[in-house]
């Protein structure tokens, strides 16, 4: 045991596990995996080493490890409707860049959404490898917050992507596939849908599925999946239609051309969460996410909040707090920390700093995991108001911002208000206790 070998690793083992018994988790892209799930991830299969695919291994010792992964592949492609699966892929950025390498050249165009209106690094932002390598065209959304359908019709006429990447990391409402298809089609582009933050959402039948509309899809597990941190691509019908030789092409891409050996262990994880993911009570969840979401956004608005968009759809919001002033994300953030409520500071759309951003995300699958539903939404959102009322009267100015985030942090402290919040919060997690017996 780790406390028999290095307490100090032991111990803050055992403080995370505390902080996150006693904090409302509340970024989206986060949640609670199951005891079954860690327990995969744990286990003896991190000993063995298996480059290569099941029946087709540079290893000996793989029979029972070909049948793990096998059964993975096999629960991915039930679930989620599709013909090819690689659960290989050791996270989620991995599984996109390898996505590239299948099918595009550096230099070949791609189109994502703009990171500061809601999409990913991985979709074609500058700072990122995808960008850096290939030529980025950005699409955005409108003043409404929506996909602006308009502009992405436009631009992909113009420049011709050889792919178009839909799915986002801050976007509240439902993905038109069927419209994102319909255009890349039309360019001859292939369709790759990120679903990495819905999947657990698609899987329980609160969210339109991509398998008709995209050629490709990705997905990270460990987010409304509830597994582990791992990722997976998923070939669709459409997707062989357009090429016969995309699985081959992707599984090639995964392995030898970027990862070696596949951690086994977290293969067995995928396949347990998937599982999971397959029982009745999977599909309440997922709509118990969807109905905390839009309960605590509905509360939110009363105490006067602006969301982008307006509200909800699924298990996220992004909340607008330039009313508050700009660039208030950072003081959010870290005062609903202080209070035991976790979020991120994130941009809105327009944000004139991807740094000190005006907006705060947050979600509700990991507080639906421990079990909350409404009357504790409402409850929460209270807090968050409470919270954010205490930061309204602090200034942000990117000239002065060390002299003004030191004053911010040094006072928010002391804070009477916060630190109530975090007595209930901590009484209010004691009433949805989290791995009982950890």
């Amino acid at each position: 045991m780790p406390h028999k070998v290095d307490k100090e690793i032991f111990d803050l083992i055992n403080k995370e596990l505390e902080r996150q018994k006693t904090f409302l988790e509340m970024i989206p892209s986060e949640n609670f995996a199951s005891p079954a799930v860690l327990e995969a991830l744990g286990s003896v299969l991190t000993n063995k080493y298996s480059e290569g695919y099941p029946g087709k291994r540079y290893y000996g010792g793989n029979e029972f490890i070909d049948k793990i992964e096998q059964l993975a592949i096999e629960r991915a492609k039930k679930l989620f409707g599709v013909e090819h699966v690689n659960v290989q892929p050791y996270s989620g950025s991995p599984a996109n860049f390898a996505v590239y390498m299948a099918l595009c050249k550096p230099g070949d165009t791609i189109m994502g959404l703009e990171l500061s209106h809601g999409g990913h690094l991985t979709h074609g932002w500058k700072t990122s490898v995808s960008g850096m390598l290939f030529n980025s065209i950005p699409y955005h959304v409108n003043k409404d917050g929506y996909i602006d359908f308009e502009e992405l019709e436009e631009l992909a006429k113009k420049h011709k992507p050889k792919i178009i990447w839909c799915g986002f990391t801050a976007y509240p409402r439902i993905i038109d596939f069927k419209r994102f298809g319909e255009i890349a089609d039309s360019v001859g582009a292939y369709l790759v849908a990120d679903i990495s933050h819905i999947a657990g959402l698609i899987v329980g039948g609160i969210h339109p599925s991509p398998n008709k509309d995209a050629h490709i899809i990705t997905t990270t597990t460990h987010k409304t999946l509830r597994g582990p941190r791992g990722a997976m691509i998923m070939v669709t019908k459409k997707g062989i239609e357009k090429d016969p030789d995309l699985p081959t092409k992707i599984d090639k891409t995964v392995f030898p051309g970027l990862q070696g050996g596949p951690h086994d262990n977290t293969t067995a994880a995928i396949a347990v969460a998937l599982y999971e993911a397959s029982l009745p009570e999977f599909k309440e969840y997922a709509r118990q996410i969807v109905k905390n979401c839009q309960v605590l956004a509905e509360e939110l608005k009363k105490k006067g909040f602006k969301l982008v968009t307006g509200g909800t759809d699924n298990h996220l919001l992004l909340i607008d707090l330039t009313p508050f002033g700009v660039g208030k994300g950072l003081y959010a953030q870290e005062a609903l920390d202080l209070a035991g409520i976790v979020v991120n500071k994130n941009t809105i759309p327009n944000d004139p700093s991807p740094f000190y951003p005006s907006g705060i995300r947050c979600g509700t699958p990991a507080l639906t995991t421990r079990g909350m539903k409404e009357k504790e939404m409402k409850q929460i959102a209270d807090m968050i108001y409470r919270v954010i009322y205490e930061i309204k009267d602090y200034e942000f100015s990117k000239d002065k911002k060390d002299e003004l985030i030191q004053k911010f942090r040094s006072e928010i402290k002391q804070n009477k208000t916060i630190k109530q919040v975090r007595k209930e919060v901590i009484d209010l997690c004691k009433k949805f206790p989290l791995y009982e017996g950890m």
